[in-house]
């Protein structure tokens, strides 16, 4: 069975607007590829929240911990994403907030 089995759509806003924002605007190319990350998971789970901790993230993104715990602050600034954790050393979840629909 190939690995990848399902697409994942990607709305005009995320490449046309967003990664203009991100990049450009507040020169955080890694928040744009987290997100990519988050927003991906979140549609194949059904937009459920994502569970994924920073090594996580990082191993499948190539970006180093620092860089990704850099882009979730960004991201949670934004208001594009909200991170919640049952307790201080729970794996956190990760709701992608599609606000622009």
């Amino acid at each position: 069975m190939p690995r990848f089995r399902k697409t994942v759509p990607v709305d005009d806003y995320v490449l046309d607007v967003l990664m203009r924002d991100l990049v450009l605007h507040d020169q955080q190319p890694s928040a744009f590829l987290v997100y990519l990350f988050l927003f991906g998971r979140a549609v194949r789970q059904r937009w459920r929240p994502v569970e994924a901790s920073l090594r996580m993230i990082a191993d499948d993104t190539g970006l180093s911990k620092s860089a990704v715990q850099t882009a979730l602050d960004t991201l949670r600034y934004r208001e594009l994403i909200f991170t919640a954790r049952i307790h201080a050393t729970a794996v956190p979840t990760h709701r992608v907030l599609r606000h622009w629909i």
